[in-house]
């Protein structure tokens, strides 16, 4: 089975001011990132603003992502979207081109009808069915609006497609009882930076982060301090990005995470419209979070 240890930076989506693809600055963040000791990257995931992407694009970035990466860089592709057929079309495309996993979102539009754990069920269980690669529940309800109970986990947890939640929560009680729960070997890690010391002390085996776009080695930091049992060094490097972290994820978002990217020598660039870059005082804001945590 694919193990999953370590950071996972969920690459953001590089445009020019034009609002199309910047390819060469992809190529730039990628290779800057090769250089830090991450795990691996996810392509298209929520940083990515892949609800913005379309289908040729996200296949685009795979394709573009997997030439930049590390031969050693774990890829996996962001490929949530509503339906089981897109989702299913979009896995298998980053599979062709050598993608080892792929994170898939709760679907989310018709709440009604898909707020319940049969139904979300039905959904991941129909996707790992038809996928050439395993699945990663990926479940952020601040966004989606829906959250997959613990229940439903430990139920998908028993398919042999379906291996590791992202669980972005950043509710560690919620955490520590999917660990409890699931079957032996289903892996969890955690997709929220401000709690990225206590959900692996909790059992989560990494992480997939946003905030690693601008400040990798700070998470690295904090995951090396735990697996090698310096404790002490992980809660402070922990404290030491709590305020920048909740900058970019909670506070500001893709807009203030690109911001910091820009700050930190990587190319954030504008987000995609609707999303607006930030003000001139946020950026002060994020700039003097940063400071000590480049990277």
């Amino acid at each position: 089975m694919l193990k999953f240890q370590g950071i996972y930076s969920s690459i953001a989506t590089p445009f020019d001011h034009h609002g199309n693809l910047y390819k060469s600055k992809l190529r730039h963040n990628v290779e800057r990132w090769n250089r830090v000791g991450l795990s691996g990257y996810v392509v298209c995931g929520s940083a990515g603003e892949s609800v913005y992407l379309s289908f040729e694009e996200k296949v685009e970035l795979f394709g573009l992502a997997a030439e930049a990466a590390a031969p050693e860089r774990l890829l996996i592709a962001g490929a949530g979207v509503e339906s089981v057929r897109e989702t299913v079309a979009l896995t298998n495309r980053a599979a062709d081109l050598g993608y080892k996993a792929a994170m898939v979102r709760t679907p989310h539009y018709y709440k009604n009808l898909l707020g319940g754990g049969s139904a979300q069920a039905l959904y991941f269980r129909s996707v790992a069915d038809r996928s050439k690669i395993p699945i990663v529940i990926y479940n952020w309800p601040q966004a989606t609006g829906l959250d997959i109970g613990a229940e439903t986990v430990a139920l998908l947890s028993e398919h042999p497609n379906i291996i590791a939640i992202n669980e972005a929560s950043g509710n560690l009680e919620k955490t520590a009882r999917i660990i409890s729960t699931v079957k032996p070997g289903f892996q969890v890690l955690s997709g929220d930076a401000p709690t990225l010391y206590p959900s692996l002390q909790a059992g989560a085996a990494g992480a997939i982060l946003s905030y690693a776009n601008a400040a990798p080695y700070s998470a690295v930091a904090i995951w090396e301090a735990f697996r090698t049992r310096e404790y002490a060094a992980a809660l402070d490097w922990q404290n030491r990005i709590a305020h920048a972290a909740a900058l970019v994820t909670t506070k500001y978002g893709i807009p203030g995470l690109k911001c910091a990217m820009d700050l930190n020598g990587y190319y954030g660039g504008p987000p995609r419209l609707p999303l607006t870059p930030v003000s001139p005082e946020a950026r002060q804001e994020i700039e003097t979070a940063f400071a000590d945590l480049r990277s």
